[in-house]
């Protein structure tokens, strides 16, 4: 069977993967259901959590025509979703209902200790008996697939077999995505990596890193560039996948000359016909 998972896909063929973020709603789907993207991350850290209108949503993203056009039941894009609740909360309970609605991947804001890592690999692998192959760590899902089987177009026992994380299942479909998004993060990374297997990539979290350095936003700013500079550092020493969430035309070169291989690039909204006809009114 083909991967299913097309930013996992892209990830393990050595190329990049594109990806944005949008609101859990059917109207954002709608807009994304015909991109280019690889992914698309749900995004309810800083939006509400709803997971009816989030079920919605996976549903209005999926676009017929493309899955029937292809040669394969991948949906394009893939839908992840990230969580509202930080590491240390230990919210299995978001990740499982995203999962249990057919969600291919789980981004979970503010890793900072191994800890909070192992619970994010755990909340989205089912259990298994300690002594078979890849049980650490150890599983934690509840088990109710039925919905998320149907919406990746398998049986059950076939949603089994797909449901778990990569790339410590070479064949699994489920991502995992931690953010690291403070200095305690970055001092723990080589352990979170070291120690936790199962973590698919790294996501930086910009914001709230240049919020703890005392420079807000600034994007550009020496500061905010080395802490970046020591994560890419450490996830390529630990041959991990590091990701990048504010790709634009303008940084993008060095985006990539910097080594990231998961680059998130909103799409940019413009308005000509009221931009000229506001300048033509003297409205501008």
């Amino acid at each position: 069977m083909a991967r299913l998972n097309t930013v996992i896909g892209a990830l393990e063929t050595a190329q990049h993967a594109f990806a944005a973020f949008a609101a859990p709603e059917p109207a954002a789907a709608l807009d994304f259901a015909q991109s280019d993207y690889d992914g698309l991350v749900f995004e309810s850290e800083h939006k509400p959590w709803d997971a009816t209108t989030l079920r919605d949503s996976l549903q209005y993203l999926l676009n017929r025509r493309r899955v029937f056009e292809s040669d394969t039941l991948a949906p394009a894009p893939t839908p992840l979703v990230r969580v509202p609740v930080n590491g240390g909360e230990q919210g299995q309970w978001h990740a499982k209902q995203a999962l249990d609605l057919g969600a291919y991947g789980i981004v979970w804001p503010h890793i900072s200790r191994v800890e909070e890592a192992r619970n994010a690999v755990s909340a989205c692998r089912y259990p298994r008996l300690p002594d078979v192959d890849r049980y650490d760590p150890p599983g934690i899902r509840g088990d109710a697939p039925a919905a998320a089987a149907r919406y990746w177009g398998l049986s059950n026992d076939e949603y089994y077999a797909k449901a778990d994380v990569w790339p410590l299942a070479s064949d699994g479909e489920i991502l995992v995505v931690i953010q690291i998004e403070d200095q305690l993060g970055i001092e723990n990374l080589p352990d979170i990596l070291t120690q936790v297997p199962g973590i698919g990539l790294v996501l930086i979290g910009e914001g709230d890193l240049s919020q703890e350095l005392g420079i807000p936003r600034q994007l550009e700013h020496p500061l905010l560039d080395d802490a970046r500079r020591r994560i890419v550092d450490i996830c390529h020493e630990h041959d991990v996948v590091v990701g990048h969430p504010h790709v634009t035309s303008r940084n993008v070169e060095q985006v990539l000359a910097d080594g990231y291989r998961f680059l998130m690039s909103a799409p940019v909204r413009s308005y000509p016909g009221l931009d000229l006809g506001r300048t033509l009114t003297g409205r501008a």
